[in-house]
Protein backbone atom coordinates (compact mmCIF):
# COMPACT_ATOMS: atom_id res chain seq x y z
CA UNK A 1 0.00 0.00 0.00
CA UNK A 2 1.06 3.56 -0.64
CA UNK A 3 0.18 4.76 2.89
CA UNK A 4 3.09 2.92 4.57
CA UNK A 5 5.84 5.00 2.86
CA UNK A 6 3.84 8.17 3.60
CA UNK A 7 3.65 7.27 7.30
CA UNK A 8 7.40 6.61 7.44
CA UNK A 9 8.10 9.91 5.66
CA UNK A 10 5.75 11.78 8.02
CA UNK A 11 7.40 10.18 11.08
CA UNK A 12 10.87 11.15 9.81
CA UNK A 13 9.75 14.71 9.15
CA UNK A 14 8.21 14.94 12.62
CA UNK A 15 11.43 13.61 14.19
CA UNK A 16 13.50 16.16 12.25
CA UNK A 17 11.25 19.03 13.39
CA UNK A 18 11.44 17.84 17.02
CA UNK A 19 15.24 17.55 16.84
CA UNK A 20 15.53 21.05 15.38
CA UNK A 21 13.26 22.48 18.09
CA UNK A 22 15.34 20.79 20.79
CA UNK A 23 18.57 22.23 19.41
CA UNK A 24 19.53 19.12 17.51
CA UNK A 25 23.24 19.89 18.01
CA UNK A 26 23.15 22.55 15.29
CA UNK A 27 24.74 25.68 16.78
CA UNK A 28 24.64 27.51 13.46
CA UNK A 29 21.04 28.55 14.16
CA UNK A 30 21.46 29.41 17.86
CA UNK A 31 21.71 33.07 18.83
CA UNK A 32 25.02 34.41 20.13
CA UNK A 33 25.16 35.26 23.82
CA UNK A 34 25.38 38.86 25.04
CA UNK A 35 29.03 38.17 25.86
CA UNK A 36 29.75 36.96 22.32
CA UNK A 37 28.02 40.03 20.89
CA UNK A 38 30.27 42.29 22.99
CA UNK A 39 33.31 40.56 21.52
CA UNK A 40 31.96 41.14 18.01
CA UNK A 41 32.02 44.88 18.82
CA UNK A 42 35.60 44.64 20.10
CA UNK A 43 34.77 44.70 23.82
CA UNK A 44 35.83 42.06 26.34
CA UNK A 45 33.11 39.82 27.79
CA UNK A 46 34.14 40.84 31.31
CA UNK A 47 32.56 44.26 30.86
CA UNK A 48 29.28 42.50 31.71
CA UNK A 49 28.93 40.72 35.03
CA UNK A 50 28.00 37.04 35.08
CA UNK A 51 24.29 36.32 35.03
CA UNK A 52 22.86 37.93 31.88
CA UNK A 53 19.42 36.40 31.35
CA UNK A 54 18.66 38.06 28.04
CA UNK A 55 19.45 40.88 25.67
CA UNK A 56 18.12 42.76 22.66
CA UNK A 57 20.31 44.29 19.97
CA UNK A 58 18.51 46.37 17.39
CA UNK A 59 19.64 47.19 13.85
CA UNK A 60 20.30 50.83 14.84
CA UNK A 61 22.86 49.71 17.46
CA UNK A 62 20.66 50.32 20.49
CA UNK A 63 20.64 47.51 23.02
CA UNK A 64 19.18 46.30 26.30
CA UNK A 65 20.72 43.69 28.62
CA UNK A 66 18.76 41.98 31.38
CA UNK A 67 19.89 40.55 34.72
CA UNK A 68 17.81 38.68 37.33
CA UNK A 69 18.15 41.70 39.65
CA UNK A 70 20.47 44.58 40.50
CA UNK A 71 24.11 43.48 40.58
CA UNK A 72 27.04 45.03 42.44
CA UNK A 73 30.72 44.11 42.29
CA UNK A 74 34.10 45.61 43.09
CA UNK A 75 36.16 46.71 40.08
CA UNK A 76 39.95 46.89 40.41
CA UNK A 77 39.54 46.28 44.16
CA UNK A 78 38.43 49.87 44.74
CA UNK A 79 35.41 50.90 42.63
CA UNK A 80 31.95 49.66 43.63
CA UNK A 81 29.96 49.25 40.40
CA UNK A 82 26.22 48.67 40.12
CA UNK A 83 24.35 47.20 37.15
CA UNK A 84 20.58 47.57 37.33
CA UNK A 85 18.36 44.66 36.25
CA UNK A 86 18.04 46.43 32.86
CA UNK A 87 20.99 48.17 31.21
CA UNK A 88 20.63 50.01 27.90
CA UNK A 89 22.64 52.09 25.47
CA UNK A 90 24.04 52.25 21.96
CA UNK A 91 26.92 50.19 20.60
CA UNK A 92 29.39 50.72 17.77
CA UNK A 93 32.86 49.29 17.28
CA UNK A 94 34.95 50.57 20.17
CA UNK A 95 32.22 52.64 21.84
CA UNK A 96 29.25 52.13 24.18
CA UNK A 97 27.27 55.38 24.51
CA UNK A 98 24.05 56.70 26.06
CA UNK A 99 24.41 54.12 28.82
CA UNK A 100 21.61 53.78 31.34
CA UNK A 101 21.59 51.45 34.34
CA UNK A 102 25.32 51.39 35.20
CA UNK A 103 26.71 53.46 38.05
CA UNK A 104 29.79 53.80 40.23
CA UNK A 105 29.85 54.77 43.89
CA UNK A 106 31.98 57.86 44.46
CA UNK A 107 32.19 58.76 48.14
CA UNK A 108 28.52 58.54 49.17
CA UNK A 109 26.94 59.10 45.76
CA UNK A 110 26.08 56.78 42.89
CA UNK A 111 27.09 58.43 39.61
CA UNK A 112 26.01 57.07 36.24
CA UNK A 113 28.49 55.73 33.70
CA UNK A 114 27.48 57.39 30.45
CA UNK A 115 30.02 55.98 28.02
CA UNK A 116 32.75 53.36 27.67
CA UNK A 117 35.37 53.58 24.93
CA UNK A 118 38.04 51.14 23.88
CA UNK A 119 41.36 52.46 22.61
CA UNK A 120 43.95 49.75 22.04
CA UNK A 121 44.33 47.78 25.26
CA UNK A 122 42.54 50.35 27.43
CA UNK A 123 38.91 50.87 28.40
CA UNK A 124 37.89 54.39 29.40
CA UNK A 125 34.78 54.93 31.51
CA UNK A 126 33.09 58.34 31.43
CA UNK A 127 31.39 59.19 34.70
CA UNK A 128 29.84 62.62 34.42
CA UNK A 129 32.58 65.03 33.28
CA UNK A 130 35.36 62.72 34.52
CA UNK A 131 36.90 59.65 32.93
CA UNK A 132 39.02 56.85 34.29
CA UNK A 133 40.83 54.14 32.35
CA UNK A 134 41.60 50.49 33.03
CA UNK A 135 43.71 47.92 31.20
CA UNK A 136 41.70 45.56 29.01
CA UNK A 137 43.11 42.63 31.00
CA UNK A 138 40.96 43.68 33.99
CA UNK A 139 37.93 42.52 31.97
CA UNK A 140 39.05 39.09 30.80
CA UNK A 141 36.45 37.37 33.01
CA UNK A 142 32.93 38.45 33.94
CA UNK A 143 32.76 39.59 37.56
CA UNK A 144 30.49 37.78 40.02
CA UNK A 145 27.64 39.83 41.45
CA UNK A 146 27.12 40.47 45.12
CA UNK A 147 23.49 40.21 46.04
CA UNK A 148 22.54 37.06 44.17
CA UNK A 149 24.07 33.70 43.47
CA UNK A 150 24.60 33.08 39.79
CA UNK A 151 24.42 29.37 38.96
CA UNK A 152 26.13 29.58 35.56
CA UNK A 153 23.07 28.39 33.64
CA UNK A 154 21.94 31.55 31.83
CA UNK A 155 24.29 33.30 29.43
CA UNK A 156 22.00 34.68 26.76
Amino acid sequence: MATYPLLVLAALALAAVAAAAAGGGNNATSSPTAYEMLERYDFPRGILPAGVVGYELRADGSFEVYFPQTCEFLLAKKWLVRYEARVSGDVAAGSLTALQGISVKVLFLWIGVGEVDRTGDTLSFYIGPVSTSFPLSDFAESPQCRGYDYDGVSSS
